[in-house]
């Protein structure tokens, strides 16, 4: 019996859908593990349909590729080369399940189906798969691997079974979603179930945009006194290679360099950038649009784009209107030109003016309001999808959480677009952001090393510019308190008693849940964007547009 394992980690940017794609990034991850002397090759969570399927697992012809696809790469392992587990939808005599599969020696030597489906959050599997049966470990080439699919771990009940059955090592493949501060809860839950188990744990993740979802990497390793021994980056493709001994304690993993935990702002606008940059390249987009205004939303946003795609890709677009401050000019045009962006000016006070002379008649003898502003909103939308139509590059809207929270955005106006990298970033963390940008270059960005923005664009007070001397402020708390409020709305789902409890002013939390609750029509018309936070707007939180429940009370 061998008393030595080669393992290699393949955490790498699959694509939903593209079973070709995924082939070529599994057979370019297994060359390498060749190269490295690996023995086993683990890819992420369902790598060769991509991760989430949702409905496309319930066309047969999809879920019918995906096997194919699945027989040929195990053809190839005939080669003598290394073997591979890889994720698969697979139909087991009529049941679908969400799968992990062994190829080795040129057959597929072993089959496992997901036994706990999550139904919560970004996740619905229960909707389409079939959960699996607890089974044995997995054998191969003298060791015995509990082999188990994301959620598999999070409950106890599945390594609790392999452990009974003799696995001496359990391995996870996993398509486990970003949220800040989500990392090391990870760490932690693995060694929760070594110290159950007695066992060392490999955690082999997906890296990648799928959609508002991003994977961020980040696998581990971890022996059986729950020490870690492998931390790969976040944020990064990597095949890497893991070394195992069997020792009369059982099997151990040889150190390996630990890659540093980066902080937290600079893992939220990787995300922010890895996310964008999936959603415009998987979608064939040529790069982005948005409206550069000056303000604080639109510089973090052009700055991202810039960040994840190249300066060149990005248009930016000023659209100033008579309340459009100088300084907004002048801000607008200095962040242009320090992340290397074009940029051009297009007014809209000829728009405005046609609008109200078009609308005069209707609204005679009517003063103006908010309707007038929602004008100017508008026309900026208008332009700026008029741009994207007739040059093919996406509109990158700009609204932040705090923002889509209250209401405070215009439909067909500021909410125009096809992608948001601020949905799910409350005020107070854009500009934490901001000033983090500014004084970093991040890992893997595509401009050149400098400040993002004028300073004068994080500490001017806040403004949409639709009338003179507007502010924020003007309609809304000041954003700490605002956000303050809404992390207890939102991702608490706190009740307005507690929320005053811990020191906010009841009148204040009154008025935003108003505001909250009031939005939801607004939200359900918005963008996709990245997921950040435990609880963002769209798939993670799904609430009645027709509403007769108020939390005004209690």
């Amino acid at each position: 019996m061998a008393d030595t394992l080669n393992i290699a980690l393949a955490q790498i940017n699959l694509q939903v859908g593209a079973i070709d794609k995924n082939l070529a990034a599994i057979r370019a991850a297994r060359a390498k593990a060749a190269e490295l002397g690996a023995d086993l090759l683990v890819t992420p969570e369902l790598s060769i349909s991509g991760y989430p399927p949702e409905d496309l697992v319930l066309k047969p012809a999809f879920v019918e590729a995906c096997e194919a696809a699945a027989e040929e790469l195990a053809q190839e392992t005939a080669d003598g080369g290394p073997a591979v587990i890889i994720g698969t939808p697979w139909n087991n005599a009529g049941r679908l399940h969400n799968a992990a599969f062994l190829l080795d020696g040129g057959i597929i030597a072993a089959r496992r189906a997901k036994v706990e489906l999550p139904n919560y959050g970004v996740f619905d599997e229960k909707r389409v798969f079939v959960a699996g049966e607890p089974t044995g470990p997995v054998m191969f080439r003298g060791f015995r691997l509990g082999l188990m699919i994301c959620e598999d771990w999070w409950l106890p009940n599945v390594s609790a079974r392999l452990t009974e059955e003799g696995a001496e090592l359990l391995l996870t493949v996993n398509g486990s979603p970003f949220e800040d501060g989500k990392q090391p809860r990870r760490v932690h839950l693995a060694a929760q179930r070594v110290r159950e188990t007695g066992l060392p744990y490999i955690f082999a993740a997906l890296v990648c945009g799928q959609d508002e979802v991003v994977f961020d990497g980040g696998s581990f390793v971890l022996n059986a006194d729950a020490e870690l021994a492998v931390q790969l980056p976040q944020f990064a493709e990597t095949v890497t290679l893991t070394h195992w001994t069997r020792t009369p304690q059982g099997l151990t993993c040889a150190p390996h360099p630990i890659a540093p935990e980066p902080d937290r702002l600079e893992l939220i606008y990787q995300a922010m950038m890895l996310g964008l940059r999936d959603y415009v390249n998987k979608n064939g987009f040529p790069g982005v649009v948005l409206g550069l205004s000056g303000g604080i939303d639109s510089a973090i946003s052009a700055a991202v784009a810039a960040d994840a795609l190249g300066p060149q890709r990005v248009r930016a677009v000023m659209l100033p209107s008579p309340y459009t401050s100088p300084e907004s000019l002048e801000d607008a045009a200095s962040c242009a030109e320090m992340l290397g962006v074009p940029y051009e000016t297009i007014p809209i006070t000829g728009a405005m003016d046609a609008f109200t002379a078009a609308l005069a008649p209707a609204f005679a003898g009517r003063a103006p309001d908010l309707t007038e502003e929602n004008i100017q909103s508008r026309s900026r939308g208008l332009i700026l999808m008029a741009i994207s139509n007739k040059f093919g590059p996406m509109l990158l809207t700009t609204g932040n959480k705090s923002e889509m929270s209250v209401g405070y955005a215009t439909l067909y106006g500021d909410m125009c677009g096809g992608y948001s990298v601020l949905k799910d970033i409350y005020k107070t963390t854009v500009f934490e952001l901001s000033r983090w940008r500014n004084e970093n270059h991040p890992t893997g960005a595509l401009t050149a090393p400098g400040p993002a923005m004028p300073e004068r664009i994080i500490t001017k007070p806040p403004s949409a510019e639709l009338r003179p001397n507007q502010k924020d402020q003007d309609s809304l708390p000041p954003y700490d308190i605002l956000d303050g409020i809404l992390t207890h709305l939102i991702e608490g789902e706190h009740a307005v008693d507690d929320i005053v409890a811990d020191g906010y002013d009841r009148a204040t939390v009154l008025k935003v849940v108003r505001l909250l609750d009031r939005a939801e029509y607004k939200r359900r018309q918005a963008t996709p964007g990245v997921k950040i936070t435990s609880r963002a707007f769209g798939r993670d939180r799904r609430y009645p547009l027709t509403n007769g429940f108020t939390n005004l009370m209690k």
